[in-house]
């Protein structure tokens, strides 16, 4: 049996302390060295060199966000699927089996999705 030393984790310890360092130093130089002087044009939200017309806090559609998430949803679900295509052939007839099954339930989910219409923009 092969017993793990808490010096094997010192590489480790060693980059998060950099890391979290570097991240830490970014930050207090740039408020330190940065220029103080805030005017109204500086405070002043910029889009593409455009003038701003009106208040920034329109509300959105709920249909927005309901798209954004069932993408970032099905998007994830297929981060899944990499792993298995790259140890295809040590997981044999059972990985077959098991990706079968998964990609089945994403697609009960889909389906219950376009039948709830969560897709249509029309009311």
């Amino acid at each position: 049996m092969n017993q793990d030393s808490p010096l094997d984790y010192l590489p480790i310890f060693i980059m998060f302390t950099i890391a979290v360092g570097f991240a830490a130093v970014s930050l207090l130089g740039t408020h330190l060295l940065g220029p103080l002087r805030k005017t109204k044009v500086k405070l002043e939200s910029f889009e593409c060199g455009i003038e701003t017309q009106g208040n920034a806090r329109v509300p959105f559609s709920i249909k927005y966000f309901l798209v954004a998430i069932l993408f970032v949803l099905f998007d994830i679900e297929v981060i899944f699927m990499y792993p298995w295509a790259a140890n295809f052939k040590e997981l044999g007839m059972l990985g077959v089996i098991e990706v079968f099954s998964f990609i089945a339930l994403l697609l009960v989910g889909f389906y219950y999705m376009i039948a709830k219409n969560a897709l249509k923009w029309e009311d």
